[in-house]
């Protein structure tokens, strides 16, 4: 039996402030198109002028989801601190909390981050494995709190995982016909139908009921191209885009050499520290190492997965509401050649404290072609009352 995970050097960084990070330059019209893109999120308030003139905003406006684009490493940071050798993480979870100041291009954003707690379990995946979470605080410019992201991580030794195999029943990629396009098509086509549909107006309180089902919404198929794009729209992957302030020893996570950075060589070029070249994240894009780490072959970002779940709820919310609050646990990944379905179902209404605002809960599913569960959650999003 493979032995607990030691978990001493996490001891010293609970609670202790680690750094603080953002991008270089403001935020850029074409950085929020191209999130927009590879999201998969087709709400042309994110990406067509026209479009975006006539909202309520006046002129093209962020997605909720690009809240973690300004962080220098997607969220994870604080939930990977400390040493644990020999290890690897994948993304077990993401909660956020919104407080209502949108992301606009000319924005500059500050994140503040610490490791909040971590536990130790058993997981069929991965055996001994380390479940730790760490908080991301989002500032703008002007010194309005965006978010607060508390992002969870699982930490395991790959070794343990290899030998596990326990996603090697889903080895094979399908090949999809081109009726299941066509099919898949038309069903992106409803989902998308039905955000033109609300367009600018506000959705109506009296309108939601406890029991509705919202539009489901398709990604996919998942592919090596998805994913790069997805990847590639992060912006802390772009060369020299992010800035950190280490506030305090930034320790070293442990990572195993083949999915570490190359620092003798990132110092004379930048593609051995790219992360998907080389890297924790090359396993997403290349399924020799995919499968080093118990992927059977490449995967989807975690931290996608939770943008995801935000574009959906906000694009049903409509202009005029936002989503307050997600819980989502990851279960299952993302592979390529999956099909990807998210749906939801109002729970509840009741008043916020905001007596204009109104907050519908909702439970949320992320599914793919075989109904095998990649992600579920609850959440709250709010609505005018008027």
């Amino acid at each position: 039996m493979a032995e607990e995970l030691d978990t001493s050097d996490i001891d010293r960084w609970v609670g202790v402030p680690l750094s603080q990070s953002g991008l270089v330059e403001p935020i850029q019209l074409n950085d929020i198109r191209r999130w927009a893109q590879a999201m998969h999120h087709p709400n042309p308030l994110y990406y067509n002028p026209e479009y975006a003139a006539a909202s309520r905003f006046g002129q093209i406006v962020a997605p909720q989801s690009f809240t973690v684009v300004c962080e220098a490493g997607h969220g994870a940071r604080p939930s990977t601190q400390g040493h644990i050798p020999e290890s690897h993480m994948l993304f077990a979870g993401d909660e956020w909390w919104f407080f209502g100041p949108r992301i606009f291009p000319g924005d500059r954003v500050t994140i503040d981050q610490m490791v909040f707690d971590y536990r130790k379990t058993t997981t069929k995946f991965a055996g001994p494995t380390v479940v730790q979470r760490g908080d991301n605080h989002y500032v703008n410019q002007r010194g309005e709190r965006i978010a607060i992201q508390r992002s969870s991580a699982i930490r395991y030794q790959p070794a343990t995982a290899r030998a596990s195999a326990a996603f090697d029943e889903r080895d094979e990629e399908i090949d999809w016909s081109d009726d299941d396009l066509a099919r898949i098509t038309k069903e992106k086509h409803e989902y998308v139908s039905s955000i033109i549909a609300l367009g600018h107006d506000r959705r109506s309180w009296d309108s939601v009921q406890v029991g509705d089902e919202l539009p489901a919404k398709v990604i996919g198929p998942h592919s090596v191209v998805s994913f790069t794009t997805e990847w590639r729209a992060y912006s802390m992957t772009g060369w020299n885009t992010a800035w950190r302030k280490q506030l305090a020893d930034p320790g070293n996570s442990g990572w195993t050499a083949e999915m570490s950075v190359n620092e003798e060589h990132a110092g004379w070029d930048p593609e051995f520290a790219d992360g998907a070249y080389y890297g924790a994240a090359r396993g997403h894009l290349n399924a020799k190492y995919a499968k080093r780490i118990g992927m059977p072959r490449p995967y989807g970002y975690g931290a996608s997965m939770g943008a995801w779940v935000l574009d959906y709820l906000s694009s049903w919310a409509g202009e005029w509401g936002y989503v307050h609050h997600t819980n989502t646990q990851y279960r299952g990944p993302a592979l390529s050649g999956d099909v990807t379905y998210l749906r939801a179902t109002v729970t509840d209404k009741s008043p916020d404290v905001d007596p204009a605002m109104g907050k519908i809960h909702l439970d949320y599913v992320m599914t793919n072609q075989r109904g095998e569960v990649q992600a579920k959650g609850s959440g709250e999003v709010l609505i005018p009352r008027d």
